[in-house]
């Protein structure tokens, strides 16, 4: 365990010098580049995304396997954080929800494709998700830790192997702490190349290192100590799409009525402040 603690460390320390000290501190990290097709706020004709969900009597959702946030029950139900709480929202309106898992590194796509109408599955808010989509009120908080083998050796910073999830904040920060990055399809996989030995590291939501890592699960031989970075969630909308309000207003009553609160006590994640 000591080994472990002191490559995290050395790690964290990279991170900050890398970052000018910024990358310890800061909220919001950029998940990857904005789109070449956004427009500027000014210019951005209100969206009836609403009417169209209502008239379809579904709220498409873009998601990844991410356990706790989306991710399937013995049954193949989604469940989740995000998923109980997009059900809340739904039913609110009226609605039903589906999942539709994509390819994080091609949400923006999917989302003004009209394939889904929002993205809902744990996204960090970066001014990169900012210009690329409309986003609601932070929602719940996370950050990015680095997991590695809990007996792991020291080994130089430069010279580490980190699995990643492509198109997440985790790849923006392995890259500023390893030349050595393998960036896969989900964050699931990063763990997976952990724990088999074929990468050295993984950088990962801490909600998820959180519950993947614990006593009695397939990775409990895995650990973290340290975060790289504060970010909260957030959802993502079309530009001017009138979802945004509407998910504003409900997710500001079940956050009075308390559901927000049971939910993250349910599944072990933090509220935004």
């Amino acid at each position: 365990m000591k080994k472990f603690l002191s490559v995290i460390l050395a790690l964290a320390m990279v991170a900050c010098v890398v970052a000018g000290f910024a990358g310890c501190s800061k909220s919001g990290k950029d998940e990857n580049a904005a789109s070449s097709t956004s427009q500027s706020d000014s210019t951005v004709k209100t969206v009836a995304d609403l009417d169209k969900v209502k008239d379809a009597n579904k709220l498409v959702i873009g998601i990844t396997d991410y356990e706790p946030i989306d991710y399937q029950d013995k049954d193949g139900k989604w469940i989740g954080f995000d998923a109980d709480l997009s059900r809340a929202v739904a039913q609110k309106m009226g609605i039903d929800v589906e999942f539709v898992v994509i390819n994080w590194d091609n949400k923006f796509i999917e989302l003004n494709s009209g394939t889904i109408d929002c993205i809902w599955n744990g996204m960090t808010v970066s001014d990169s998700v900012k210009t690329n989509c409309d986003i609601s009120d932070a929602y719940a908080g996370n950050s990015q830790v680095v997991v590695m083998k809990k007996d792991a050796d020291a080994i130089k910073n430069a010279d580490l192997t980190i699995a990643v999830e492509k198109g997440s904040a985790g790849e923006a920060e392995a890259k500023k702490l390893s030349k050595n990055v393998v960036s896969l399809s989900a964050q699931s996989d990063a763990l997976k190349e952990v724990k088999s030995g074929t990468a050295d590291a993984c950088i990962i939501d801490s909600t998820m290192a959180n519950s993947m890592t614990k006593e009695g699960t397939d990775f409990s031989n895995l650990g973290y100590s340290v975060s790289l970075t504060t970010e909260e969630y957030a959802v993502g909308f079309r530009k001017g799409s009138d979802l945004t309000a509407e998910v504003n207003r409900i997710l500001g009553e079940l956050k009075t009525d308390g559901t927000m609160d049971k939910l993250s006590k349910q599944y072990g994640v933090n509220l935004a402040k």
